[in-house]
């Protein structure tokens, strides 16, 4: 049976009769006129939802996870101002509606309705989905919350007190402004909440100041699957540094009452509040959901009588702000009106085709001052004893050090964070003294946990910082790295532009380390990063590259608003010699500051005529000493170092090898679902003749004397390249 029929059945019937639920009388401090345009939303909310399934039936409309049973978040929205960022829950329509009325010149359900349709007029995705979101109202879009956007709230609320001290150029939030987010029971489970929850109380129990309002709608079910009764309140009620707060989600005088509480709690606390709202679910999950498939109809019928819009009717009508008849009448006019406008919005336009989709991928160019920090006069007074450090050769490490100090110098937007960045200078030395020179609020010690550390990085970059979050290894960004593919990455595409985080993550990488740590801290697949649509991944291998490859990646996340992520390969951190012990041949001195390799440009040592050796990282330092043994022994070599894994450069590459007899793609990366996959359809793409590679086995890597042994090594370069070109000596 059609469930949403029957609960407008419902409505229309028991309303004029005044067969309201039982419920407690309304609590004072709700204004009549507020309380009246509170109740229009949650009918708007639940107008839109009907219609958005007549519109699937009739094949005008598209998947869409509806918001009836959750209309007293329009409360919540009523307690806070419009200014106050929110990241919302997918049942939050009646939240983004009462939001509207609090801004002037919103045309909230045509907007609505026009996403509901997938039209390209959409004034949030611009048809690429049905989301919840408007530049206007401070709402970020958000796809599927399954708690993702958790860790992201919390940054963008630890952004608001650091702007305070340190704003940056294109701040965005207000300085009193709080963060809200809202979430259901059942992804409150979910280890990204919980990671988050934990994030928020542990950062305020050092009384840092974190204005969030955490909002959980607690429905009881999550699709099919019962929360035990009183799990939310029994896990939530007394986390440390994070004050607890209840009402009922079916009272509206209720909920706005106790809302505009937790909110004071947290615009004059700065600390964090939990609001833990009790709603129900009507209709099922989402789409063609059958409730009554794993629930009774008793269960199904119960909540139904709790409709939050009879609860609504009942308390209008008693407070004496609006009777049941003009209740009635406003739903009735509401219904109306959608379905009006719903047949003009189905007729709008709607994507077409991959460059109408794809135009979003990447976030539009902002204009930014060359810099804002610091002159360069201050620089001997920064550095001290590590300007003459400048005047010698360095390793990869220091020189990397060198570059953050001089980029964090010109750039006062720019945060460190990470575990072990600050006291300790990361485990490698990189960030050593960063945290002296700079202090603890750009240079930030987190505590363990990668989905909190870059959650905090793209919430933080949302209000105009660019943030440099530190990935202690490789591996451990597989505990993280929905927060790049479904948070970060996805946000300029889901907003037509409108938000982005632009962010540089730094991640300490792939193998070769003697004896240390095994496949945990050394990792050598970049497959994860790769695939995702227009993330920049670069790789350097010398510290020169090094610096001038991180000051592009910081220009084209300050100025292109791009999501980087730039891998340091750890083996070459420390390395000095290339060919023997003393020669010092992979040292390099520090390249002045205003000098960049340029995204897509690549690096070429040697111009030998028989063989191209393309590779990147480690693979370029093996194959520079396979260069020297194949060129002694008459095969004229050049080394062809990418630099930039995503995207490929392609273009420079082919023009690279151009002239040479043989191409050897070595990747350190494994067989399957490394770079030499990519670029040997490249190659046979291009129609070059003669070539091969040679790559890592499908194999973790060990601990101990055999930490090399399913890696590339110098031997097996030079043994494939004489494979490759016969021996032409």
């Amino acid at each position: 049976m059609d469930r949403a029929q029957i609960v407008h059945d419902n409505f229309l019937t028991r309303v004029p009769a005044r067969e309201f639920p039982l419920g407690s009388a309304p609590v004072p401090g709700l204004p009549a006129p507020l309380a009246v345009s509170i109740y229009r939303a949650q009918c708007l909310s639940r107008a839109l939802d009907r219609e958005s399934r007549a519109m699937q039936k009739a094949g005008q409309g598209y998947y869409t996870i509806g918001s009836s049973g959750h209309e007293g978040m329009a409360a919540v929205a009523a307690a806070l101002r419009p200014t106050d960022p929110a990241f919302l829950h997918y049942r939050d329509a009646a939240f983004q509606i009462a939001r509207s009325a609090q801004v002037p010149g919103q045309n909230i359900t045509w907007d609505m309705l026009l996403s509901f349709a997938c039209s390209s007029e959409d004034p949030i995705s611009g048809g690429r989905h049905k989301v919840l979101g408007s530049h206007a109202l401070m709402i970020p879009p958000q796809t599927s919350t399954i708690a993702s956007h958790l860790p992201k709230a919390v940054g963008a609320a630890f952004s608001i007190g650091l702007a305070r001290r340190h704003p940056p150029e294109h701040k965005l939030y207000e300085n009193d402004a709080i963060v809200m987010c809202s979430f259901g029971d059942a992804s409150a489970n979910h280890s990204t909440a919980q990671g988050a929850i934990n994030t928020a109380g542990w950062t305020s129990v050092q009384s840092t100041p974190l204005p969030l309002l955490f909002v959980c709608e607690d429905n009881g079910i999550g699709i099919s699957v019962k929360t035990p009764k009183g799990w939310i309140e029994a896990s939530m009620r007394h986390r440390p540094g994070i004050k607890y707060f209840a009402a009922d989600g079916l009272d509206i005088y209720e909920t706005y009452k106790v809302a505009q509480e937790a909110a004071d709690y947290v615009r004059t606390r700065r600390k964090p509040a939990f609001l833990h709202l009790r709603t129900v679910r009507l209709y099922g999950h989402a789409g063609a959901d059958v409730a009554l498939s794993y629930l009774s109809k008793e269960e199904v019928e119960a909540g139904e009588a709790n409709d939050p819009l009879l609860h609504s009717a009942r308390l209008l009508d008693a407070s004496g702000a609006l009777p049941a008849k003009d209740a009635l009448a406003i739903y009735e006019e509401t219904n109306a009106r959608v379905s009006r406008v719903a047949s003009e919005a189905v007729t709008r336009p709607r994507l077409r085709d991959a460059a109408g989709v794809m135009a979003s991928l990447i976030p539009p160019k902002r204009i930014c001052a060359a810099t804002n920090g610091p002159s360069a006069e201050a620089r001997p007074a920064v550095f001290g004893a590590d300007m003459k450090a400048m005047e010698s050769p360095q390793p990869l490490s220091k020189i990397l050090n060198l570059a953050l100090t001089d980029l964090m110098l010109g750039h006062r937007e720019i945060v460190l964070m990470g575990e072990d960045v600050g006291r300790k200078g990361g485990v490698y030395g990189v960030t050593q003294k960063l945290q002296q020179r700079y202090g603890p609020d750009r240079v930030i010690d987190t505590l363990l946990d990668e989905q909190s550390i870059l959650g905090n990085a793209i919430g933080m970059a949302g209000n105009g910082f660019i943030p440099i979050p530190e990935i202690q290894f490789l591996a451990y960004l597989h505990n993280a790295e929905d927060q790049l593919r479904g948070e970060a990455a996805t946000l300029p595409f889901f907003s037509n532009g409108q938000f982005t985080n632009p962010m540089v993550v730094r991640i300490a990488g792939l193998g070769y380390q003697k004896g240390f740590g095994g496949h945990f801290h050394n990792d050598n697949s970049l497959a994860v990063l790769r695939d995702i649509p227009r993330l920049i991944l670069a790789c350097p291998s010398t510290g020169a590259d090094a610096a001038c490859m991180l000051r592009e990646c910081v220009r084209l996340a300050r100025e292109e608003q791009r999501v980087v992520v730039f891998v340091e390969p750890i083996a070459l951190y420390p390395m000095r010699d290339l060919h023997e012990a003393g020669d010092g041949g992979w040292m390099t001195n520090y390249p002045a500051p205003d000098r960049r390799i340029p995204l897509g440009e690549i690096g070429q040592h040697g111009d030998g005529q028989d063989l191209a050796i393309i590779t990147y990282g480690n693979g370029h330092y093996l194959s520079r000493q396979a260069q020297a043994r194949l060129e002694a022994e008459g095969i004229r070599t050049r080394v062809i170092d990418l630099r930039w894994l995503a995207p490929l450069p392609v273009d420079a590459m082919i023009e690279a090898v151009r002239g040479a007899a043989h191409v050897l793609v070595v990747d350190e990366c494994r067989f399957t679902g490394g770079q030499a996959e990519a670029l040997m359809a490249h190659l046979h793409e291009a129609g070059i003749g003669s070539f091969a590679r040679v790559t890592a086995e499908d194999s973790f890597i060990a601990t101990g004397p055999a930490y090399g042994a399913t890696l590339p090594s110098a031997d097996g370069i030079y043994h494939a390249a004489k494979a490759l070109t016969g021996g032409m000596a």
